[in-house]
């Protein structure tokens, strides 16, 4: 079919089937959909994590720790409580909600009572809460510091209230502590057991010289029963700046670490 144009062309384009099809959907009027089926129907992240805006449950989950230390008459005993976001789900965490500590010393309650109230409210504020344990860690007596059991040297008692919410954060998955490679397991193990060995070939060579009946020589009985974790150490060893235990000896010429593995000469 001809078609006469009686005007100036000024512009053209080609219709393809698309814009037929678009100009054909364009015609059918939308139907409204209301707002809530669209967000119901839409993937949402229910994920909660942990803020200051959490409200605190009636019932909460909780472990206490003792901590006896020479600089106070009678024990403390620190109180954490933790309260479990997204419980029944894949999701489910445990993070720190408030910290007490109790105790019959009155000596140091106004500062401990300060201490725990500004913990609290920054469990509550949520986020990443493990810089306390460093800061906490890092605070020292100016009158000296104290071996806990085991040999551990802490410098201060806020130190060692650091050290017990590290390990607290640590049981509920908040810290993860490097495990040593069974490479480093085997050489650590090796230097026990030759420092055992050398410790016991030289009280029998002091027994095998001894003429009469006396008492031992001085340092030649050592304990050695070197065993890991809570273990005792010889009691000539001194303090390891790595890993803060007494359990530094002498092994051929060089300060080795009977703990953590910790060797002077590399």
């Amino acid at each position: 079919m001809a078609v006469k144009i009686d005007k100036k062309i000024k512009g053209y384009s080609v219709l393809t089937p698309e814009d037929k099809a678009r100009e054909a959907a364009a015609a059918v009027p939308v139907a409204s959909v209301p707002r809530a089926t669209v967000e119901q129907e839409t993937p949402q992240d229910n994920i909660i994590q942990m803020h200051e805006r959490i409200e605190r449950p009636e019932v909460l989950i909780g472990s206490t720790y003792k901590i006896k230390s020479p600089l106070v008459e009678h024990a403390m005993y620190v109180t954490i409580n933790d309260i479990v976001l997204n419980a029944g789900t894949e999701h489910e965490l445990r993070r720190p909600f408030e910290i007490f500590v109790n105790s019959k010393s009155m000596e140091h309650f106004q500062w401990i009572v300060a201490l725990t109230r500004i913990m609290s409210a920054v469990f509550r504020k949520g986020g990443d809460v493990t810089f306390l344990v460093d800061e906490m860690k890092a605070v020292f007596d100016p009158r000296g510091g104290y071996f806990k059991a085991g040999g551990v040297y802490m410098p201060s008692l806020v130190a060692e209230l650091g050290a017990i919410v590290e390990e607290h954060m640590k049981s509920i998955g908040l810290i993860h502590d490097p495990e040593m490679s069974a490479h480093q397991r085997a050489i650590l193990a090796e230097k026990r057991k030759q420092y055992e060995d050398r410790a016991k070939k030289n009280f029998d060579v002091t027994e095998s010289v001894t003429v009469a009946p006396a008492a031992p020589a001085q340092g030649a009985a050592e304990d050695i029963a070197v065993t890991g974790d809570g273990a005792s150490f010889p009691p000539s060893a001194t303090l390891c700046h790595k890993c803060s235990t007494k359990a530094l000896v002498i092994m051929d010429g060089c300060a080795t670490c009977l703990n953590c593995g910790y060797s002077k000469c590399g």
